[in-house]
C-alpha cells in the first residue's frame, strides 16, 4: 500500500488526490519518507548464545545452545531445553517438525527474529487452505501436525518477536509438563504455566490449533501487535488465561477464534490475580466454531479475574465484550464471576450484521454494562438506566432491540467485506485482505489514550500488581506501545500492528 500511495502521489494533481481521499480510498498508513528509504543499515552479527546446535541431523533429546541464522532444523523426537538451559534461535531460522513432537521448555526460549527475518515453527511444505466456507475438517489448520511449545513449572521465560508458529496442537497420549491433560487430548501450541515466569508474544504470528493455541496459566505476559488465525476446530481462545497471570495484550489482530480472541479468567490461581489490560485489538468473526453454547466471541472476563478493555474493535463478534457477574450455569456451561467491580471498559466499537448478533453486543444476560463512549452510541436503542443481571433469572434486568443499528458504523476496512452474505466465520483467516483503516473511518480519533498499559506496581483492586515485563531487546519488550487514538490496532501514525 506505501508504493501504491507514493505512485499516487507522483502521478495525480492535488485535486484528483482530494477526490480520492474523500471517497475514503486510502488508508491511513503512515508513509516512509525517501530520506528513511535511503538510510544505510550496517548489520550487526547476530546475538549468540552457547554453542550452535548440530543440524546436520534431526534434533532430539535435550539442546541448549543457539539456533543459526538462516538454518534449517528438523525436530524428530521431543526436544528438551533442561532448568537452566536456554535454546536461543537467530533471525530466519526455520524449524520444521517431521512428526508429532513438542520441544519442552523447563529452561528458557528466545524466538528472535526481525522484521526482515522472521523465524518459523512450522511443517515443511505443509500448504495453507485460506478459502472461504471450505470445510474445517479437511483444514490441516485444525488438525494438529506437531504438539507445542511447552512451559512447564521452572521455565524461566518464553520470548517470541517476529516468530511464525503454525499447525501445532496435536493430541498427546502423555502430557510432558504440568497444566495439560494428555489422555488423547490436543496440546496447546505454547504453554506457559510458571508464576513467575515471562511470556512475550510481539510481532509475530500464530496460525492454526485444536485447541487453545495458546494457554497461559500464570506469570507475566507480554502480547503485542501479532496476528492469530485460525484457532481452535471446536474450542479454544487465542488466549485463555488463568492462575494468576498479569500483562497487556494490545493492537493484536484476531479473526476466526472458535471461541473467544481473549479470556481471562483466576481458575487454579496462584500468588497474584489474573489482571489483563486488554486495548487497541482488532477482533473479527470470532465464536461460531464453539460446538456448546453460551461461550465466544471476543473478550470474556470470568472466574475472578480483572483489568481494563478499551479501544477494541470488534467486527461480528458472537458477543461483544463480556463480564461475568455472578455464578451461574448457563446453556451447560458452569460461570464463575469475575471481579466486575475492578474491571474498567469503554470506548470498544462493535459492527454486527444481523439482530442476533446486535442484541448480543451487550451479551445478555451477564453483566457488561453500556459505555456511553462506545460505538454505536447507546442512545435510543438502549433502554435508559438499563439494569444488568443479577443473576441467570433476574426478572428485573433489561433486555434490548438492536435492530436499529445492523450494518451501521461500517469500520471501513481497506478490504474486507464486513456487510457479507457468507456464514459467519466462513472467514477465519488474514490472506487477500487489509484491516487497516481507510482515511475516513469512524474508527479513527475515537479511542481513548488516558490510561497506561500495566505496568509494575499498579493497582488492581487495591492491592499493587508485581509485572516483570521490562522493555529490553532479547529478554523483555522491545516496545510497549502506548494506548492509540485510534479504535483497534492498525493506527494512522504508523505505531500498532505492524502486519
Amino acid at each position: 500500500m506505501k508504493n501504491k500511495n507514493k505512485m499516487i502521489n507522483r502521478s495525480l494533481g492535488i485535486g484528483a488526490l482530494s477526490l480520492i481521499l474523500a471517497a475514503g480510498m486510502i488508508s491511513c498508513k503512515k508513509k516512509s519518507s525517501t530520506a528513511d528509504e535511503e538510510q544505510v543499515v550496517v548489520s550487526q552479527p547476530a546475538f549468540s548464545i552457547g554453542v550452535p546446535v548440530d543440524n546436520s541431523k534431526p534434533v532430539c533429546g535435550a539442546i541448549k545452545g543457539t539456533m543459526k541464522e538462516d538454518q534449517i532444523y528438523h525436530i524428530g523426537c521431543d526436544v528438551t531445553v533442561n532448568k537452566g538451559d536456554t535454546l536461543l534461535v537467530q533471525p530466519g531460522a526455520k524449524i520444521y517438525f517431521d512428526g508429532n513432537y513438542s520441544i519442552i521448555v523447563r529452561g528458557a526460549i528466545l524466538s528472535l527474529g526481525t522484521k526482515e527475518k522472521p523465524i518459523w515453527f512450522t511443517v515443511e511444505n505443509l500448504e495453507k487452505t485460506d478459502v472461504a466456507g471450505a470445510s474445517v475438517l479437511a483444514d490441516p489448520a485444525y488438525v494438529g501436525k506437531w504438539g507445542g511449545i511447552l512451559g512447564d513449572t521452572t521455565t524461566t521465560m518464553m520470548i517470541f518477536k517476529w516468530t511464525h508458529v503454525e499447525f501445532g496442537c496435536r493430541p498427546l497420549a502423555q502430557s510432558p509438563v504440568y497444566g495439560m491433560s494428555g489422555g488423547g487430548k490436543p496440546a496447546y501450541m505454547i504453554n506457559q504455566v510458571n508464576p513467575n515466569g515471562l511470556f512475550v508474544f510481539e510481532d509475530s504470528w500464530m496460525y492454526g490449533g485444536v485447541d487453545d493455541p495458546c494457554r497461559i496459566q500464570g506469570g507475566q505476559v507480554h502480547i503485542m501487535r501479532s496476528t492469530f488465525e485460525k484457532g481452535g476446530l471446536t474450542g479454544g481462545e487465542y488466549f485463555n488465561i488463568k492462575s494468576g497471570t498479569v500483562g497487556n495484550i494490545a493492537y493484536n489482530m484476531m479473526i476466526g477464534a472458535a471461541t473467544n480472541g481473549i479470556k481471562p479468567s483466576n481458575n487454579g490461581g496462584r500468588g497474584q490475580v489474573t489482571t489483563i489490560y486488554a486495548y487497541n485489538n482488532t477482533i473479527v468473526e470470532c465464536g461460531y466454531r464453539r460446538s456448546s453454547a453460551g461461550r465466544g466471541g471476543s473478550i470474556n472476563f470470568e472466574e475472578g479475574s480483572r483489568g481494563k478493555a478499551y479501544n477494541n474493535l470488534i467486527v461480528n463478534g458472537r458477543y461483544g465484550l463480556r463480564i461475568v457477574g455472578y455464578d451461574a450455569s448457563y446453556s451447560g456451561n458452569a460461570l464463575k464471576a469475575a471481579d466486575a467491580a475492578n474491571i474498567a471498559y469503554g470506548y470498544n466499537y462493535n459492527y454486527v450484521d444481523s439482530v442476533k448478533l446486535a442484541n448480543q453486543i451487550y451479551p445478555y444476560p451477564f453483566s457488561t454494562k453500556p459505555q456511553p463512549t462506545d460505538i454505536p452510541a447507546v442512545t435510543g436503542w438502549i433502554p435508559a438506566n438499563y439494569t444488568v443481571c443479577a443473576s441467570i433469572s433476574d426478572p428485573n434486568c433489561d433486555i434490548y432491540d438492536g435492530t436499529s443499528v445492523v450494518g451501521k458504523n461500517d469500520p471501513q476496512f481497506v478490504n474486507f467485506p464486513v456487510k457479507q452474505n457468507r456464514a459467519f466465520g466462513a472467514v477465519a483467516y488474514v490472506k487477500g485482505f487489509d484491516f487497516h483503516l481507510k482515511a475516513t473511518s469512524p474508527a479513527i480519533g475515537k479511542g481513548f489514550t488516558g490510561f497506561s498499559p500495566l505496568a509494575d506496581g499498579a493497582v488492581a483492586g487495591g492491592t499493587p500488581v508485581v509485572y516483570k515485563v521490562k522493555v529490553d531487546a532479547k529478554f523483555g519488550a522491545t516496545e510497549i506501545t502506548l494506548p492509540g487514538s485510534d479504535i483497534g490496532c492498525y493506527q494512522c501514525n504508523g505505531t500498532g500492528n505492524q502486519h
